[in-house]
């Protein structure tokens, strides 16, 4: 099939189903203008004097630099949660939201730069590497995790020759520690907050794909690589193989692993993932109409 009756065939699953689990990596952040991986305009402007002085190849290459002090860290870290916290709302999460806006949706997301939440209720989403919205605990000595907003706003506002003063640094109130951003590491809390996401995920799958449910269900995966495939790739393809009305549907930036055993009951989009969206949004709203 050619992309348009790609887009079309994916349009009118989407109509059939009765919930779509969507699963969201990060080649949908860059679909959106942003990206962790390479410089493109938006975060490049944000940190740009960072990469300069410290010859940075990527945002994240800033994120796990190893800087000469924590003043400096935190710095970066501030200027890099900033920029999150700021970025305007991506047109493919506009367009996705109204995709599924006449369905049962669920959003398994290993992105953590917060795109999903001002698009879907937190009850509907879980963020399975964390949310950079956060700190804990780098012990972590307790089971809590903190918005950070107002602490990164005034680190930013104090940022001098690429340091924070060490009074800025954030710490933990119980033990004393310097706090991490909430994302997947050595010390990542897998705490009440993380348990909760997980529990809301396992019970969307109890009702729409388990105990013998008679439902129509699209498994949507977005911009999803292959660095952690036993969190979203993986699983969709057992719940697509094991469950008779489950429809499986890769869309990214180059064609995916296509493997052998679904072959019939999915399909691969390749191609700007943006346009990908704007165009099965387009076809839905046009046969709705």
């Amino acid at each position: 099939m050619q992309k348009e009756e790609q887009v079309s065939f994916l349009a009118e699953k989407i109509r059939q189903a009765d919930a779509v689990l969507i699963g969201g990596g990060s080649g949908l952040f860059s679909a959106a203008g942003y990206n962790h991986y390479h410089w493109l305009p938006y975060m490049e402007e944000c940190l740009q004097d960072f990469k300069e002085w410290y010859g940075l190849k990527s945002p994240f290459d800033g994120f796990y630099y190893c800087y000469s002090s924590p003043e400096q860290q935190w710095a970066y870290y501030a200027r890099y949660i900033q920029s999150m916290w700021d970025a305007p709302t991506g047109q493919p999460y506009y367009d996705l939201r109204d995709i599924v806006a006449e369905k049962e949706v669920f959003v398994l997301t290993t992105n953590i730069d917060m795109q999903f939440e001002r698009i879907f209720q937190k009850e509907r989403i879980c963020d399975y590497q964390g949310n950079i919205g956060y700190f804990q605990c780098s012990q972590p000595c307790h089971d809590q995790i903190y918005s950070n907003v107002k602490m990164i706003r005034r680190m930013n506002e104090n940022i001098r020759e690429l340091r924070v003063t060490s009074e800025l640094l954030p710490r933990c109130n119980e033990c004393g520690r310097i706090m991490v951003p909430w994302v997947r590491d050595d010390t990542f809390l897998e705490g009440k907050d993380w348990r909760e996401g997980v529990r809301r995920y396992e019970n969307f799958l109890k009702k729409y794909l388990m105990n013998g449910t008679d439902k129509n269900v699209v498994l949507l995966e977005l911009g999803v690589g292959e660095m952690t495939p036993s969190i979203i790739k993986l699983p969709f393809w057992e719940m697509t193989y094991k469950n008779e009305k489950v429809f499986y549907a890769c869309l990214n930036q180059k064609k995916s692993s296509d493997p052998e055993h679904i072959k019939d009951k999915g399909i691969y989009i390749a191609g700007d993932l943006a346009e990908t969206l704007r165009d099965l949004k387009e076809n839905i709203a046009g046969k709705e109409m």
